[in-house]
Formats: C-alpha cells, structure tokens, sequence
C-alpha cells in the first residue's frame, strides 16, 4: 500500500523570484478561472478539459506546458469535489499551483528546490526544519505546490511517496471517544483533558473581539473609538496572532494521535474510533448561545481522526470507525441502556458505575472487535447453533 506524506516547507526567495512566483501564480489562477469559464460545468475530466482549452492557456497566460496541464488537473479535480458537495466551482485565487517531475526537482546538495516559472527555472533555497529534512533525505520527490500564505510569505509543500508497512495481525482493539470536555479518551484508561484547549481558544476569541472593535474604521455605540494608529495597531497585532490558535490545536491533535498509535503498535491492536461526520449540522440545529455554538463548531474531532489515519497507516496499525449511535448511553458489561448525567454514567441493570466517556471508549472497543477480530469480540454475538432437524435455535436471552 502506498501513501503520500505531504511536507511543508518554507522557501527563501530573492526578490527578483519573489516577483516571479507572483506572476506564476497570477497566471495560474486565470488559466483556472479561464478553463472554468469556457468549458461546460458539467465536465470534469481533465483530458476533456485540457483538450478544449490547452493551446488558450498557453498563448493568453504564458504557461509552460505542464502547468497548462496542471491548471486543467486543478479545474477537473475542484469541479469533482464540488459535485459531491453539490456546489459549483466559482472562481480560482493567485494561492497556489500545482507542481509535477517535469516542472519541478528537489536537490539535496544545496537544499533547493528547482521551480518552472513565467520567466524560466529557478533554483530557491529551502528553510526546512530537521524533520523535514529527516524525511527529504535520500528522496526524490515528484510532485509539489507552491503556495503563498496570508502573511506574504512562500511555501513548498512535497509530495513523497512511500511504501506503508503491512498491517500488523491485531489480538486487541482500543476504543477512543471523542469528546470537548475530554479530548480523547481511550478503553485502556488514557484521557487528554480539553479544559487547556478551551481556555485557550475562549482566550483567542476575547482577545479577537477586542481587537476587531478598536480597529474598526466606523465607530459606533458598541465600537471604541480611537485614532489611526490604534486602528493599524489593532491590524498588526490581529494579523501576529492569526494561526497561534490553530497551530496549537495541530501541535495537541499531533501530541494525542501519536500516542494512541504507539500504543496500538506495541501492543498489536486496531483502534476503533467513532463515525462522527455530520454531527455540526445536526447539533447547530440545538438552541444553544453564542459561547456554546462557537465551541462546538472549533471542536477539531475531524483532525484528530485524520491524524490517527495517516499515522496508523505509517505504523501498520488499522484504524476504524464504528457507528457512534448509543455508545455512550449502552453499559459495556452487561449492554444494557442505563443513565448517563454530565460525566457519570450509571447502569440499572448490572450496577456497573463510572466515567461516561470510558464507558463509551469501552463500548466502541467490543464494537471494534466485533466486526475486526477473527473470533469476534465473543459479546457481542448470538448463538446460531441449530437443533437435530437442521434449524436455528432461538438464542437464550
């Protein structure tokens, strides 16, 4: 099986590239927007849409021609991802652009990256960090993009391609619920507490409230007032704290996924983890207040599940996701529905007494083992042993 770790690496561009990088990405983006304009919207073949707009591309925007048909890749591959969200493609920003082997060449004797721009190729420098030159060591990459960032500054994300190990033979599951209260809790008893990111994101958005009326250029009874330079001073320090939230959300799922998965690894099991797509929509349609709505929609559930995925391919650790309907209402001893309250949960049936979420970790854990495991998790069965004339037998309850 093969995967794609995609690197991020800062570039150290010359001014004279800088302008150059710009112009590429400029032109990018309008061979994008062209394509998509010209070509009907119900296409979505790249071959299609190259073969009706290729020789334009080149003639009007000065493209290479890979990046011609990379511009109709991007067109192709947006328009399919739009369909599925059933939304049209509207229009393409100077961001980004696509990269493959003919255009593009990483060289590790002088950590550079060889770039076809308007004018030509380009040889720019790399700022990479050790990891990233941990993983770019002895490689040769084929594909990448160049992206541009809020800030003004150039970014190169690699594209590498290795081989993943074979999934490991697994004799256990580990169940994880996720929760914001509880960021992550395991069926062997591990917990990350989300009381640090709470704070920090309700911190981050007081801050950001702030900030936003003082720099506001229309003052009125719920703004303050104040002179020029405070508005631009709001500006600056608004721009300087734009993604500290975000890179410490990262930097914590990092911290949390990787954990799980070393701990699946060295003890041969499969992580179960709960199916929680679409649970935005369905719990905004809940009246709740600002504070509340605002928490539930930066929850980062979705990141912390695509961490576990990649880094469980990369150790051979399978990673699956079982239907989150009752986990954390069903008593995993005797699966009976008993009474959840806050964090405690209490089962009427067997007495079984405890933390909800561990409960609900436990639960996803039989789940897990009933669909993964070769024996099944030997609870979460029937008996379907037959009697002397050949039927099934009614299962004793």
């Amino acid at each position: 099986m093969e995967q794609v770790l995609t690197l991020v690496c800062k570039l150290n561009p010359t001014p004279e590239q800088v302008v150059q990088m710009e112009t590429t990405l400029k032109a990018f983006a309008d061979a994008c927007n062209y394509a998509n304009q010209q070509v009907k919207p119900q296409v979505t073949s790249a071959t299609t849409i190259q073969n009706l707009v290729y020789q334009d591309l080149r003639s009007l925007f000065g493209l290479s021609a890979n990046l011609a048909v990379r511009a109709c890749a991007r067109v192709g591959a947006n328009r399919k991802t739009a369909k599925q969200k059933k939304k049209p493609v509207k229009f393409f920003t100077p961001t980004s652009a696509d990269y493959d082997a003919r255009i593009f060449a990483f060289r590790e004797k002088d950590w550079t990256v060889s770039l076809t721009l308007t004018e030509g190729r380009e040889h720019i420098n790399l700022d990479a960090g050790n990891y990233q030159r941990g993983q770019l060591k002895g490689k040769k990459p084929t594909s990448a993009q160049l992206c541009k960032y809020r800030d003004g500054s150039y970014y190169i994300h690699i594209q590498i391609k290795d081989e993943a190990p074979e999934p490991l033979k697994p004799n256990n599951v580990i169940g994880v619920d996720f929760g914001r209260r509880d960021i992550a809790v395991t069926s062997n008893g591990d917990k990350w507490d989300g009381r640090q990111i709470t704070e920090v994101r309700d911190r981050y958005a007081k801050v950001r409230t702030s900030l936003q009326k003082k720099a506001s250029r229309k003052p009125d009874a719920a703004r303050t007032k104040g002179t020029r330079s405070t508005r631009r001073r709001a500006r600056q320090i608004l721009q300087r704290l734009s993604g500290r939230e975000r890179r410490f959300q990262q930097w914590l799922n990092h911290q949390i996924s990787s954990r799980i998965i070393q701990q699946a690894k060295s003890s041969s099991a499969i992580v179960a983890i709960e199916n929680l797509t679409g649970i935005r929509e369905r719990t905004n349609t809940q009246p709740r207040n600002k504070i509340e709505r605002r928490r539930s929609n930066s929850w980062s559930f979705y990141q912390l599940r695509s961490f576990l995925e990649y880094k469980g391919i990369k150790e051979g650790v399978e990673v699956i996701a079982v239907p989150p309907a009752y986990t954390s209402q069903t008593c995993h001893q005797c699966l009976h529905i008993g009474l959840r309250s806050d964090k405690r949960f209490q089962c009427g049936n067997c007495g079984w007494h405890g933390d909800a979420d561990l409960n609900g970790a436990k639960m996803i854990s039989l789940l897990g083992q009933s669909v993964s495991l070769p024996g099944g998790s030997g609870y979460l069965c029937c008996d379907l042993s037959t009697d002397n004339l050949g039927l099934l037998k009614a299962p004793s309850l």
